[in-house]
């Protein structure tokens, strides 16, 4: 059980205005599904926030994709660490123009946009 802002953030997808950093490192390895609402009234005292049950089930690491974590690590958070800017310039130092073309990924996208397997593909070991 935690703060339901935070399982909001867990468990957001793509073109939500919470979809971030959390969301994709957390969704890459884990399938994660929010349960239910905890309402303050079930704690006393009462807090001032909702609280959320999540769940999360580990994905099978064959099935991940991932080759290099601490790449894939990387590339995330270079692409939220400058969330208004194009991946093209949030990602310069970090993903060349083959890269984009080889994923599939438009290079003109913000990085709300792509989903974890857009991630996945944008962060082969280099």
């Amino acid at each position: 059980m935690l703060q339901k802002e935070v399982v909001d953030r867990m468990a957001a997808g793509p073109g939500s205005k919470v979809y971030g950093r959390l969301s994709v490192m957390l969704q890459a390895y884990c399938q994660v599904t929010s349960l239910f609402v905890v309402p303050p009234g079930a704690f006393r005292p009462p807090p001032k926030v909702d609280s959320a049950v999540v769940r999360l089930v580990p994905r099978d690491p064959a099935s991940i994709g991932i080759n290099d974590h601490r790449r894939f690590a990387e590339v995330v958070k270079a692409a939220f660490g400058q969330r208004r800017k194009t991946l093209r310039n949030a990602l310069n130092n970090v993903v060349s123009a083959e890269q984009f073309i080889a994923a599939g990924v438009r290079p003109d996208a913000r990085a709300a946009q792509l989903d974890v397997a857009e991630f996945v593909a944008l962060a082969p070991a280099s």
